[in-house]
């Protein structure tokens, strides 16, 4: 048995830290601006997580399960909400994210959604946040989180849907605003030959009722010119312009002159609209 964070962990399920399981994942938070990139897609999305969590009806003594963790903002929140007698398992395929040791009712394990079982326990929430578009496996992924719920749990799953509103600047009016677009659609291409199904949220309340939850119901939130988003497009330039340069996509000046517009504060940045979608097993 393996000992992780104070807890037991069955060598045969969890078989401790690993490389990512496929090269198109984009979760590695071992990437350069990673760490940045989660800080904006927390302040960019969790108070539309936590509202819809709320509506779901969350309380003390629930047992939660965050898919693809990759920070701590949603699961230190869950804590708070489920209390000392509740649960909340935290997994990911990478957790250097963690920082210190969890504390009950918090609980860290290394799990690759697309290739390894569900955890048992029968849980009352099992959320995913911008995880599924990119696993190779979603089909796969997406059953075992409803397998994991116990009858009349709620999932709750949240995806980008880039294809949905594909353009960095809507207001194109201008030279800046034309270079970003132009940078965006690059980054849409890259994301696309790493295997990113730019258009897996609008699909989500099909899968979710195919897959025999009731209840299901889905929202698109779309931010549109925020700090967040401006540290969100920076940091996410940072951690693919390598790859862009590489496969000829865009040219290190064309990153430069664009981030030094993003400095500016003066472009209205849309980040892609985020899906949720709800449901409840039977």
């Amino acid at each position: 048995m393996t000992r992780i964070d104070g807890h037991l962990l069955d060598p045969r399920q969890y078989p401790g830290p690993r490389q990512l399981s496929d090269h198109r994942q984009l979760s590695d938070s071992r990437q350069p601006g990673a760490r940045s990139c989660s800080d904006a897609f927390a302040a960019l999305f969790d108070p539309t997580t936590f509202g819809h969590v709320e509506r779901l009806g969350i309380g003390p003594g629930w047992r939660c399960w965050e898919v693809g963790a990759g920070g701590t903002s949603v699961i230190s929140w869950l804590a708070k909400r489920v209390g000392p007698t509740g649960r909340v398992l935290a997994t990911d395929i990478d957790t250097s994210w963690q920082t210190r040791a969890a504390r009950s009712p918090l609980e860290v394990r290394v799990h690759d959604i697309a290739a390894d079982p569900p955890p048992v326990g029968g849980f009352d929430l099992v959320h995913a946040r911008l995880v599924l578009a990119d696993v190779p496996d979603r089909e796969r992924a997406l059953a075992s989180m409803i397998r994991a719920l116990r009858p009349g749990g709620r999932l709750l799953i949240e995806e980008p849907d880039p294809a949905l509103q594909p353009l960095a600047c809507p207001d194109e009016h201008g030279p800046a605003q034309e270079a970003a677009n132009r940078l965006r659609h690059g980054m849409r291409t890259l994301l696309t030959e790493r295997g990113t199904d730019l258009a897996y949220g609008r699909r989500l309340p099909r899968l979710l009722r195919d897959a025999g939850l009731r209840q299901v119901a889905a929202d698109v939130y779309f931010p549109l010119s925020s700090t967040a988003g401006a540290a969100l497009e920076t940091a996410t330039l940072q951690q693919l312009r390598p790859e862009l340069i590489a496969a000829g996509l865009a040219t290190p000046e064309d990153i430069d002159h664009h981030l030094a517009n993003v400095a500016t504060g003066t472009l209205d940045l849309a980040t892609a609209p985020l899906i949720s979608a709800w449901g409840r097993k039977a």
